[in-house]
């Protein structure tokens, strides 16, 4: 990347987010991301989305899979994976990034119409990967930020910049991917539906055959297919997505253990203390507090389907 176009990027993003944590945007599904210390090994579950960073590095852990995404890389996420996330920042060089919440309609749009030009993509679908930063993908997301730092601009013109980042991703190098994880189409298609029944009814006694009967498979199938998209089994995935849910429960609602236990499914409160301190590392009020003292979590998105954790 251009290296005043970055210092450009890096300069609005310091002026639009200047405290730690997540900071709104006149756009509905656009945050942006900051933070001035170094992150150690976070579970994080993002739902469908695309994360640019302008400085400092992430890195995402998937099985044995590492995705780095820095300001020569970003983060797309087709299909929510919770996987464990560490950051590089300091004090003097803060992590700035921009959080896109995925527009399903937009990215379809857009989809059918690189389709119809270029014709149907025949990469492989990928739930979670990470691309170079394109230089047209750079200029795009500085313009974007150009906009944010004049409201005016932002609401008038946004919209339009977003789709504009949005089409550099989807015809970019690794736009395939996307583009046929978007189509939904085969394996990856038949799982995502069970991921979405997951997310709509965490809260219920799910099992592996009603999760593989919404994916049309045998379960033993199911189990092979769910794990190679996502890298856990079911019921992990099943367990991790209501402990999310849960510890955003108490901390945007401010909801007690045992209030956000039962909301996401519990029976028995110490079972849920033990799998949160598991999946976490602290007991839930430690965890909680630690979030509160480390992070500005602004109010969620627009409504989505999906738990996340953020």
């Amino acid at each position: 990347m251009d290296f005043h176009l970055r210092r450009r990027m890096i300069d609005l993003l310091r002026e639009l987010a200047p405290a730690e944590g997540y900071t709104l945007t006149p756009l509905a599904d656009v945050r942006l991301l900051r933070s001035d210390r170094p992150l150690s090994r976070t579970p994080v579950l993002y739902e469908p989305g695309i994360v640019v960073v302008v400085q400092g590095r992430k890195r995402g852990l998937l099985g044995d899979e590492v995705f780095v995404y820095d300001a020569e890389h970003y983060l797309v996420v087709s299909v929510p994976v919770p996987f464990t996330m560490e950051t590089d920042a300091s004090a003097e060089e803060p992590l700035l990034a921009i959080y896109f919440r995925l527009d399903h309609g937009m990215a379809a749009d857009l989809c059918m119409r690189i389709d119809e030009r270029q014709g149907s993509s025949t990469a492989s679908p990928r739930g979670l990967y990470a691309s170079p930063m394109e230089d047209a993908l750079a200029v795009s997301v500085l313009r974007l930020l150009e906009a944010l730092a004049r409201p005016p601009e932002a609401d008038v013109l946004g919209p339009a910049l977003v789709r504009e980042i949005y089409y550099r991703i989807l015809s970019g190098a690794q736009g395939g991917s996307l583009r046929a994880a978007l189509a939904q189409q085969g394996k990856f298609g038949m799982v995502a539906r069970a991921i979405r029944m997951i997310h709509s009814r965490y809260r219920d006694a799910l099992s592996v055959d009603e999760l593989a009967d919404e994916a049309a498979m045998s379960a033993p199938t199911f189990h092979v297919h769910f794990r190679a998209m996502t890298g856990t089994s079911p019921m992990r995935y099943v367990q991790s997505t209501r402990l999310h849910q849960a510890r955003l429960l108490m901390l945007r609602e401010h909801a007690t253990a045992a209030a956000a236990a039962t909301a996401v499914g519990y029976e028995s409160a110490s079972q849920f203390s033990r799998e949160f301190k598991r999946l976490f590392g602290r007991p839930p009020v430690e965890e909680v507090e630690r979030m509160k003292r480390n992070f500005a979590l602004p109010a969620a998105m627009t409504p989505s389907p999906y738990v996340s954790s953020h």
